[in-house]
């Protein structure tokens, strides 16, 4: 495999981790809040309630991506098996 091949489905693969953890938290946070907090709110506290639960699982999701990601870039070097996203092209000089 080539090292575009590699970054695209890193790319892809990363992208799919952190949906699946977000909806993971949301699940857990759901049940815990249906289990827990429901009983003790109105009914009306419920709209605010599902939310901020999925307010919650989305920065859960980018925590812990954050953190598989660094662990992640500790361990794999970089440079010999991805190709770069962004290249800076070359400058034009002005002629003096």
């Amino acid at each position: 495999m080539n090292k575009k091949l590699n970054t695209v489905l890193f790319i892809l693969g990363a992208t799919l981790f952190n949906v699946i953890v977000a909806v993971i938290s949301f699940i857990i946070l759901l049940i815990l809040f249906t289990k827990f907090i429901t009983p003790l709110i109105p009914p009306t506290g419920y709209q605010w309630g599902f939310t901020l639960i999925f307010l919650s699982s989305i920065a859960i999701s980018i925590a812990v991506y954050r953190v598989v990601l660094r662990y992640f870039l500790d361990k794999i070097e970089i440079e010999k098996y991805f190709d770069p996203l962004f290249v800076k092209r070359p400058t034009k000089k002005p002629n003096s």
